[in-house]
């Protein structure tokens, strides 16, 4: 169903993102690969070692102009955007009494709005295609809320009415809008945590292992796959909350 499609994946450089932009390259997919800072030259010949075309794009979702030319490249270059996973996200944890204005403006900004501007420039696309998926990369913790993540919280909260939304306006042009709310899952973002954390974390996952990358990338494909299920929030955190 994939195979000659084209995914554009944000924030692809590493963790979660290269594991999407490489389970999409596997299934056939074109893969537009957006990165902020970096991105290794060996990422780019893993996802072109299927067989297929990598186009990476440096630059900052949160600019909504920098969305707005990422898309229409993406249109001058492939024709077509058929998947959007918005996997671009920053954490700048902090007590809420002493989260500073630019902590949790910073985390809004590239996880909630660069999250917008994404979806309000690809959707253009999408509904003249009269087809699409889009999938944004919540998390458990915009469901549970987390102590020091008011901002992270917050952000991946407001993905989750954002994802709703969108599905209610785009579904009558056959276009999808889901969401997957990862649990702990093991990354360069979660190796910091010291090991009593990780203990603590591990006493609340039912399957009693952390979750990896590739569980997340699975999710995706299946989302992408499935022109049934939309609006919808896919919990991949072994049990953490039910």
């Amino acid at each position: 169903m994939l195979n000659g499609k084209t995914a554009v994946v944000t924030g692809a450089a590493k963790g979660i993102g290269k594991a999407i932009a490489v389970a999409f390259a596997k299934e056939g997919c074109n893969i537009v690969l957006n990165y902020h800072s970096s991105l290794s030259e060996d990422t780019v010949k893993e996802i072109e070692s299927y067989g297929v075309k990598c186009m990476p794009v440096q630059g900052s979702v949160a600019d909504f102009e920098f969305a707005a030319e990422l898309v229409k490249t993406v249109k001058k270059e492939f024709k077509t955007l058929d998947v959007l996973v918005n996997n671009a996200g920053i954490t700048k944890d902090m007590l809420l009494m002493r989260m500073s204005e630019e902590q949790f403006d910073s985390v809004i900004d590239t996880n909630l709005k660069g999250t917008f501007n994404m979806v309000r420039h690809a959707s253009s696309l999408m509904l003249k295609q009269r087809s699409g998926s889009i999938i944004n990369m919540a998390s458990v913790v915009g469901v549970t809320g987390n102590a020091g993540q008011a901002n992270y919280a917050a952000s991946k909260a407001g993905i989750i009415g954002l994802t709703k939304s969108a599905a209610k306006e785009f579904a009558q042009r056959g276009i999808t809008c889901n969401a997957i709310a990862p649990g702990f899952v093991e990354t360069d973002m979660t190796g910091v945590l010291s090991d009593d954390v990780k203990d603590k974390l591990l006493e609340n996952i039912p399957l009693g292992r952390y979750g990896q990358v590739e569980d997340i990338a699975s999710a995706a494909v299946f989302l992408a796959k499935n022109t049934y299920i939309t609006g919808q929030v896919l919990n991949v955190d072994g049990g953490m909350v039910m």
